[in-house]
């Protein structure tokens, strides 16, 4: 599943730079994640790195982008190639 950032984002810029797909970006209130970037760091690390580091811990799941690890990695291939 692709990542979300709901509306606790303090918008403190720690997620974006630890995104290996620049998929988070900075919106008009909180940042927001590209679904179709986001590969929740697989294909890069073991976990999502924007999760490490959200100190609000406003990262969640995307409940409209359900994806395999295995299309994940596609995707990252794909973003990487």
């Amino acid at each position: 599943m692709a990542l979300m950032i709901n509306d606790d984002c303090t918008a403190c810029d720690a997620c974006r730079p630890v995104c290996p797909n620049e998929a988070i970006s900075a919106g008009d209130l909180i940042y927001v994640i590209d679904p179709l970037r986001c590969t929740e760091c697989v294909g890069a690390e073991d976990e999502p790195q924007c999760k490490l580091v959200c100190p609000a811990d406003c990262i969640v799941q995307h409940p409209d982008f359900v994806e395999s690890p295995e299309e994940l990695q596609a995707k990252y291939e794909s973003l990487h190639a």
